[in-house]
């Protein structure tokens, strides 16, 4: 590869859309306030406003006077910081056939978005209202014949927070997925069978979009199982710096980026978790 072909934008912008393509968790939660990340240490400001009183009418009386709405300032940090820098031998790149720097790039974004992941994940499963989790003193023990029904569970959690039908999702680590499989209230509805192009989406169960990933949270004993709606957590990210190079002592080229990142529950009560082990 010529570095004079090297176009940091372009690449960065490569990078990027690669992420969002192999996403999970970063596509079942808001970016609503992205924007432009600088670097590292810089912060997103989230004002949000209280809850609004709804009083009854009499006709022929005067009404209240306005209420002063409340609000309240939060900071979504951007404390996240990984990067990536590899060097492929000119004699290597001479050799391989196809665009290996290509396939490099790909390989950097999928490794990024892994840790991103799972970063997500460990957000919600931590964060959430302390009344939406089921197993919170002690782990579930799934199995094939209950593990319909906690999901069930989950839902009426959301249901009773009043949380928006629309956007459920629920993801899964695989050993509990393949639990699911075993059940034919999942397998027999038909839901398998619906538009499967996004990312780790793996068809519809009680209301949820489910998804299945490796990078559920864990305590290394047991996993959570995470359902939300967007909006209950932002999240903002950028691929910071794309810089191509040749190693002084190397015949080389070599790349080297930077992916900053953030995430924060904005409203716990819109998540609700599942600690869990499988039988």
């Amino acid at each position: 590869m010529a570095l004079s072909s090297f176009i940091p934008e372009l690449w960065s912008a490569r990078l990027l859309s690669a992420l969002e393509k192999v996403h999970v968790a970063g596509n079942l939660v808001n970016r609503d306030y992205e924007g432009e990340i600088k670097q590292c240490g810089s912060s997103v400001h989230i004002n949000t406003i209280g809850d609004i009183t709804v009083s009854d009418y009499e006709k022929g009386t005067e009404i209240a006077d306005p209420e002063e709405l409340s609000t309240s300032d939060t900071y979504l940090e951007i404390d996240q910081a990984k990067y990536f820098n590899f060097q492929i031998e000119d004699v290597d790149a001479a050799q391989a056939a196809g665009d290996i720097m290509d396939k490099a790039m790909q390989r950097s974004a999928y490794a990024l978005n892994d840790i991103a992941d799972g970063y997500i994940l460990e957000t919600l499963a931590l964060n959430a209202d302390e009344n939406n989790i089921i197993g919170g003193d002690a782990p579930i023990a799934l199995t094939a014949d209950n593990v319909y029904s906690y999901i069930v569970k989950l839902r009426l959690i959301l249901d009773k927070n009043n949380v928006p039908h629309e956007g459920r999702s629920i993801v899964l680590p695989p050993d509990v997925y393949a639990l699911l499989l075993q059940d034919s209230r999942f397998t027999g509805s038909g839901s398998m069978g619906e538009e499967t192009s996004r990312s780790g989406f793996i068809g519809r169960i009680a209301g949820f979009d489910i998804y299945e990933s490796n990078d559920c949270y864990s305590d290394g004993t047991s996993f959570s199982i995470t359902a939300q709606v967007p909006s209950a957590c932002t999240y903002v990210e950028q691929i910071l710096e794309t810089t191509a190079y040749r190693p002084e002592k190397r015949f080389a080229d070599a790349v080297k980026g930077l992916h900053v990142y953030g995430a924060m529950v904005t409203d716990p009560t819109q998540i609700a978790v599942l600690n869990c082990t499988v039988e």
